[in-house]
């Protein structure tokens, strides 16, 4: 009993004791839940506070402000505004326009001050790069002053976006930005209107790619990395967007990026050296690829037709051939096709006729077989239609009425026949009408063009038209049109209707019969681009020329103008950058004073009878590129103070009275730090060689193709289409022995490096030193009185095209080592005094006995005088021949052959026909076939 007793009441105890457990765990769940329920309604019921700004982090963001001052024109963007400007230190920062701050901690992680409006130079000890829990940086689109990026940016090692695009930025990009490991957006793009500013060397791209392994978009646009791209590129597996537009890349591109795959965006527009091809796709998130003006090449795969999310396919002025596969018409979602300036052939209906999500299409410049282009009226979407130069030879399609949403239509160039029809002007929407150099004929009313209220551009050159002013009223002035070319229309005087277009920025006449300006055009104040050359203009250059104070460019070449240059034409414009007067009958001075801070790149005052001396004020033109003051009168000292000038690469001095020796002040650098071509022949320089100078001229000895390339023009419209104007190419005549070579569009031969200073009365010996030159193409010493051997170094010269020696008092012999020159296909050491063996190789052997006679002392199988005793007499008596083509240097008509080809293609088409006749009544008719063949061919 009482063990039954103890033992019960042990068991009441426990069960007892469990019960009050169990029951105080109930209570304890339920308190923490009515707890939590509680706090979490207090919680959301009551405003977050959020911690202050740190004291020094202000302090240091209020010190990187006071570095600055706000300038509006530091920021290009509209919508900028100065967001620094209210910043001050009786608030919390993080409160501040373009500031936030952690939420928890209170430490600055992000600052957006694009387009700020901030200008001023970047201290390398910027306070800036104390706010080390920094996440995100933004200073995209400011100007620092062409200040460096600081290394100490390394130390913001929290990096996760970090954006100085478009900031004037220069120099080195600093190898500590591959220290930001844990980046996800990298922008340090460059402006498009100035030279690349910042340079990345490959090391640092490789150490950027190997540890910041994260990154999503990195952009490096307008940088200079100047290198080949390394295959780790295609290692960054998280990377959606990459633009390395025109950064010098050259080589192979490494094929792996096109797998990456979530690569959506990948732009390498404008870097010409860089190859590849596109390989088999599979299936990707593309949706933009964009390859303009690169080396890519080869034929576009079937597979392209697997990238179902491509929207734009840009490939313009590349090295693509073949046929468009059909599996394009796969891409449904394209929006944008640019093919232009290929080789692609056959017709391309088949597989793009079905994009009916198009907007744009360009298909100029290949050689497509279409036998009809009237499907285009399907793309009823379309904004812009490019089909210049693909040779329709009918007329505008009746399909094309249906385009109504066409803001663009190029078809220059594609011999489209027939009359313009009346249904263009329903659409309303065009903005660029581009119809030149096409077979169009029947007389058309110009004002008619006033009914299409949204047009800009306007383009009816070398056409078959009859043109006339129509009826224009003198209070019509809703027109917007801005330029407006009507080259060769068989104009006699500019049409009146002109006078009511109140917006028109470039007037284009040239190759008319024009033969006066009327005097309403000198009140045309919004025009900037004035060209009536070539036609029949009399008289004096009014002065009220110089009322149009926003000229950019006045062309008034080849007329028979005469009186004196206007003195204002120097002094007038800020934004003149072009102006040519050759070929007239103009006298007087050069204009004396030119306005500081001016835009002048190209004055051609040749071919007329100005006289005086060159204006020191000249000096003024910090952009010159082009002086050619050739074929005039001037009396005048060599122009050493032009070195200065920091652009000019074209100086042609020619057929005047300039004299003394060719060197430089003593307290001047004459450093012509990019000049391509001096041209001083024909003058009576005298004095020996100018050594000394023409060691300073740097860029004579380069290969970096951007700094010889000369600046292009080009003109948006506000819809973002892009449209050329006709180009302002330099054109610039060059003589050899009586034979001009003309070079109608000089910006083509960029690499084109040349020295002339030919009939002087230079002396004394070539220097070795002229071996170091390594980009002449053309070198003319001819009929001075130099002495000494001709140097080796010229062996060096390996682009060399065009040797002439001739005439002048040369001693010993012709160096070997000339014939190494691979692209040597003009050479005349005549009339000397060489003597030995005249050099024998495949190149040697293509110059005939003029380029070596009146060297009593040379022997050679080209010459009857042979270095062995068995010389052959002659077979033919041509060379005496008094009618003889060769008075003037007819092989400088083959300066294309045996490789080069600069000077080869420049010649002028109307010295072609001077040849061809003279070796039709002279020399076989192979050698007539293979002269035909090579201008064909260029």
């Amino acid at each position: 009993m009482f063990v039954s007793s103890i033992s019960s009441k042990t068991h009441s105890s426990k069960y007892s004791n469990t019960m009050v457990f169990v029951w105080s765990q109930v209570l304890f769940v339920k308190f923490l839940f009515l707890y939590s329920l509680f706090s979490f309604t207090f919680t959301t019921s009551l405003p977050q506070i959020q911690p202050k700004c740190h004291q020094y982090e202000s302090h240091a963001l209020l010190q990187f402000k006071e570095g600055f001052v706000i300038n509006k024109i530091a920021s290009d963007k509209l919508l900028g505004y100065p967001k620094t400007a209210s910043w001050n230190s009786s608030t919390d920062c993080c409160s501040w326009d373009g500031i936030k701050c952690h939420e928890h901690t209170g430490h600055v992680i992000h600052i957006d001050l694009s387009s700020s409006q901030l200008y001023g130079r970047m201290d390398a000890n910027s306070s800036l790069f104390r706010l080390v829990h920094l996440r995100v940086l933004d200073l995209s689109d400011n100007d620092f002053n062409y200040s460096q990026i600081p290394s100490k940016i390394g130390k913001l090692s929290q990096l996760k976006f970090l954006n100085l695009s478009r900031s004037l930025f220069s120099g080195e990009i600093p190898p500590q930005v591959s220290q930001l490991s844990k980046l996800l957006s990298l922008d340090l793009v460059g402006f498009m209107a100035t030279d690349n500013l910042l340079q990345l060397k490959l090391s640092s791209l490789k150490s950027i790619i190997q540890n910041s392994t994260k990154l999503e978009t990195l952009f490096l646009s307008y940088v200079t990395i100047s290198s080949t791209l390394p295959d780790t590129l295609a290692n960054l597996t998280s990377l959606k967007k990459l633009t390395l537009h025109n950064s010098e890349l050259y080589g192979e591109f490494p094929v792996g990026v096109f797998h990456l795959p979530n690569l959506e965006y990948l732009d390498l527009r404008y870097n010409p050296n860089l190859n590849g091809s596109l390989p088999e796709f599979q299936s990707s998130s593309l949706t933009k690829l964009l390859l303009d003006k690169t080396g890519f090449y080869g034929t576009l795969p079937i597979s392209i037709g697997r990238l179902g999310s491509l929207i734009s396919l840009s490939i313009p002025d590349c090295h693509f051939f073949g046929y468009i596969p059909s599996s394009l018409a796969n891409l449904t979602q394209l929006t944008g096709i640019n093919l232009n300036n290929n080789k692609f052939k056959g017709d391309p209906s088949a597989s793009l006729a079905n994009l009916t999500k198009l907007t744009i299409l360009s298909v100029a410049l290949n050689e497509f077989t279409i036998e009809t282009i009237s499907w285009v009226g399907r793309l009823s979407s379309l904004i812009g239609l490019d089909i210049s130069s693909v040779k329709i030879g009918s007329d505008i399609p009746l399909s094309f009425a249906n385009l109504t949403q066409l803001q663009f239509l190029s078809a220059k160039n594609s011999n489209i026949k027939g009359e313009i029809p009346s249904w263009i002007m329903n659409l309303t929407n065009l903005v660029v009408l581009n119809l030149g150099f096409n077979s169009l004929h029947g007389k058309l009313e110009l004002d008619t063009f006033l009914k299409l209220k949204k047009l800009l551009f306007l383009n009816l050159a070398f056409n078959k038209l009859s043109l006339y002013s129509g009826k224009s009223s003198s209070h019509r002035t809703d027109s917007q049109i801005q330029i407006l070319q009507l080259d060769s229309c068989n104009l006699v005087e500019i049409p009146t209707f002109i006078r009511d277009m109140v917006d028109l920025e470039f007037l284009m006449l040239p190759n008319n019969n024009i033969t006066s300006i009327p005097n309403w055009l000198w009140k045309k104040e919004s025009l900037q681009g004035f060209v009536v050359n070539h036609n029949s203009l009399t008289g004096e250059i009014n002065p009220s020329i110089c009322n149009l104070k926003s000229l950019t460019e006045l062309d008034l070449s080849f007329n028979n103008l005469s009186g004196n240059v206007p003195s204002c034409l120097g002094n007038f414009s800020k934004s003149l950058e072009s102006l040519d007067l050759k070929g007239n009958k103009l006298s007087g001075l050069i204009p004396q004073t030119y306005m500081i801070g001016n835009s002048l790149q190209k004055i051609d005052l040749s071919n007329n009878n100005i006289h005086g001396r060159l204006p020191m004020a000249l000096i003024n033109n910090r952009r010159l590129e082009f002086f050619d003051i050739s074929y005039n009168n001037i009396n005048d000292s060599f122009p050493f103070w032009m070195g200065e000038l920091p652009e000019l690469k074209v100086l042609s001095l020619s057929n005047n009275k300039f004299h003394g020796d060719i060197r430089c002040s003593s307290n001047m650098t004459c450093t012509f730090p990019k000049l391509h071509i001096i041209d001083l022949s024909h003058n009576e320089f005298s004095g020996s060689f100018p050594l000394e100078m023409i060691q300073r001229w740097k860029t004579m000895k380069t290969t970096n193709i951007s700094q010889l390339e000369y600046r292009s023009y080009w003109k948006s419209n506000n819809a973002g289409l892009y449209y050329t104007m006709e180009d302002k190419f330099y054109s610039f005549t060059m003589s050899n022995k009586g034979l001009a070579m003309v070079y109608n569009h000089l910006q083509n031969f960029y690499r084109l490096i040349a020295i002339d200073i030919s009939s002087n009365k230079i002396s004394g010996e070539i220097p070795q030193v002229i071996g170091e030159l390594k980009g002449l193409v053309l070198l003319n010493l001819s009929n001075n009185h130099l002495i000494g051997s001709i140097p080796s170094s010229l062996g060096k010269l390996s682009n060399l095209e065009a040797l002439d020696l001739s005439r002048n008092s040369l001693s010993g012999k012709i160096p070997q080592q000339l014939a190494e020159i691979t692209f040597l296909a003009f050479l005349n050491v005549s009339f000397n005094n060489l003597t030995g063996p005249i050099p024998q190789n495949n190149q040697f052997s293509t110059f005939k006995s003029d380029s070596f006679e009146g060297n009593q002392g040379l022997c050679g199988d080209q010459l009857l005088k042979k270095c062995k005793d068995h010389a052959r007499p002659s077979t033919s008596n041509n060379d005496n021949d008094s009618g003889s083509f060769f008075e003037i240097d007819w092989k400088i008509v083959l300066i294309g052959y045996g490789g080069g080809l600069v000077a080869g293609v420049a010649l002028g088409n109307s010295y072609f026909l001077q040849v061809f006749a003279w070796y039709r009544d002279h020399v076989s008719v192979s050698v007539i076939i293979f002269l035909n063949k090579i201008f064909k061919r260029h």
